[in-house]
């Protein structure tokens, strides 16, 4: 275990400022694969514009890159606007949204995954506590599995494709 604890580094988040930089720092060090389980997209945090850049980055230099976006309640996205929906917009081949289907609504969490082993992670998302860790792979898997499991449930409606989620 010690020896993992050298490949990564672990913090604990208490700010949103806090937040959008671990999301920033994580995001950096992906190489094929992001996973996100947001409440509303957490404006200022994924619509940043150096998370922005890190995307495009991203999906422009990796030919299989994919990022996977769940969201349990876009209405705020929609109303407000979001640059990073936008973003998805342009390059659908790599961005994919998908609304979490109602009765699986019930995880208070939100967690950024990166190549199934590093992650922000948040017990309430309607809180800016959390950790984040550079290298958590046993962590990330099992964040990772509820995230496809949820995936596999949440089907893109017409609706939501027409808006850009």
């Amino acid at each position: 275990m010690e020896q993992a604890r050298e490949k990564g580094r672990r913090w604990v988040i208490s700010t949103k400022e806090e937040m959008r930089q671990a999301v920033i720092e994580i995001a950096g060090t992906a190489s094929r694969k992001i996973s996100i389980f947001s409440h509303d997209l957490d404006p200022g945090i994924y619509d940043d514009p150096d998370f922005l850049e890190i995307i495009k980055h991203l999906v422009l230099s990796q030919a299989y890159a994919r990022i996977r976006v769940l969201i349990a309640d876009p209405s705020r996205a929609i109303k407000i606007g979001n640059n990073f929906v936008h973003l998805g917009r342009r390059l659908n081949t790599y961005i994919e949204f998908r609304h979490v289907r109602e009765d699986l609504r019930n995880h208070s969490e939100s967690y950024f995954i990166v190549d199934e082993t590093a992650l922000v992670y948040r017990l309430q998302a309607d809180r800016w506590e959390g950790i984040a860790d550079t290298f958590e792979p046993a962590v990330s898997k099992v964040y990772g599995k509820t995230f496809d499991e949820i995936w596999q449930a949440s089907e893109v409606e017409l609706e939501f494709r027409q808006l850009g989620i």
